[in-house]
């Protein structure tokens, strides 16, 4: 599964990434500092069962700290996006192209108004945040909207003669871009098109397009640099009616390093923290009140909450822990609750199976829930926080 970050140039994605990954990357205040893609691993945070069982776990692919797991989640900070992208114009192609497998999506917008729409710096208040939700939402639908649209008019004949599922053909055509047959259908009934499909114009494939990405690649806004900004900016961003997280990467990436170091104690998400060196320059001192204060009016800093939403709220994601001994909750090497998976709410044991490993799915036997001692079927649903054993031939 894979986040992507949006946003126009200079809105501070670089740092979110930073921020969330401790990954160094350019971070500038200019636009198109970032032109290739930055991939890396963050985290979304979980209640680790060590702290029901009475047996301290000791994880493989995702760290625990004072009881709570960090889920990895793969992030991709793209290049950012300006007006016409779909066209090609900026770095737009290459933008789009790199969304593809994007689950859900986090729009990092500047809710400050200090960049315009180019990415240029500007007076805070000169520019209105609110224009550039509905820019890129709209070049996400014109880029969908133009694969649609190649070959249309001859695909649309041919459902016509000869009967072919709209769905199916479609989904063809999106297959590309991790979107699934059964979001497709679901977009299909969310719109009022004409019956007959070669009458279908232009703003039909674009509301089309709007009724896919709304399924497929859903967006929670991130207002960025709420440390300079009002509360009436921030108000003014929630009239869209979408979730807004007001949260300052650069906070975030501040307090993180300080953690990194050994300055203060601090779990991401967490509405406070702990200093732990007293003998720091005063500026530095002076630097983490500021964020003390911004936590305690914000709860907290923003960009773990934003992750975390846009995994657990938006894509309906519950966390699944697979062992090898029920009994010891182990893994072969002795690890207790090595690991832990982000699966799709409603996912199957078999489902479980086949995301540690094609082979274990496809020689599927039965599962074991670990806390019950019962024995699951393959089409079994998982609860959040499940200890399960897969039996596999």
């Amino acid at each position: 599964m894979e986040v992507g970050l949006v946003g126009k140039p200079n809105v501070g994605k670089s740092t979110f990434f930073s921020a969330a990954t401790m990954a160094e990357v350019d971070v500038a205040s200019y636009p198109f500092t970032t032109i290739d893609a930055n991939r890396g691993v963050g985290y979304v945070t979980h209640d680790c069962p060590h702290t029901s069982l009475g047996s301290e776990c000791d994880p493989n692919n995702s760290p625990c700290k004072n009881g709570t797991r960090m889920v990895p989640v793969q992030l991709i900070d793209v290049a950012g996006l300006v007006k016409d992208a779909h066209s090609g114009r900026g770095l737009g192609n290459q933008f789009l192209d790199d969304l593809r497998q994007a689950s859900s999506l986090i729009h990092i917008v500047d809710v400050s108004g200090s960049t315009d729409d180019e990415g240029n710096p500007c007076e805070p208040g000169e520019h209105d945040p609110r224009e550039d939700v509905k820019f890129l939402e709209e070049e996400i639908d014109h880029w969908l909207k133009g694969i649609f649209k190649k070959n249309w008019e001859k695909v649309s004949r041919k459902i016509e003669v000869s009967g072919g599922k709209l769905d199916k053909i479609l989904h063809d055509r999106l297959s590309g871009l991790g979107i699934s047959e059964t979001q497709i259908i679901s977009a299909l009934r969310d719109v009022d098109l004409p019956d007959e499909i070669t009458k279908w114009e232009d703003k039909d494939l674009f509301e089309l397009a709007q009724a896919v990405r709304k399924k497929s690649k859903p967006i929670i806004i991130a207002a960025n640099k709420m440390d300079i900004a009002t509360e009436e900016d921030l108000e003014s961003l929630r009239e869209l009616d979408q979730m807004v997280i007001p949260i300052s990467a650069e906070y975030e990436l501040a307090l993180r390093k300080a953690a990194e170091s050994n300055i203060v104690d601090y779990v991401p998400g967490d509405d406070d923290f702990k200093v732990l060196k007293e003998d720091i320059p005063q500026k530095q001192k002076d630097a983490l009140q500021k964020i003390r204060r911004f936590m305690k009016d914000n709860d907290g800093l923003g960009v773990q909450d934003t992750l975390e939403k846009a995994v657990y709220d938006m894509l309906d994601m519950i966390v699944v822990y697979p062992v090898e001994n029920e009994n010891d909750y182990t893994d072969k090497e002795g690890r207790v609750l090595p690991d832990a998976y982000l699966l799709k709410r409603g996912s199957t044991a078999e489902d479980l199976a086949y995301t540690v490993h094609t082979d274990i799915g496809e020689g599927f036997i039965r599962a074991i829930d670990a806390r019950t001692d019962r024995v699951i079927g393959r089409d079994h649903e998982l609860d959040d926080g499940d200890i399960i054993k897969i039996v596999s031939e």
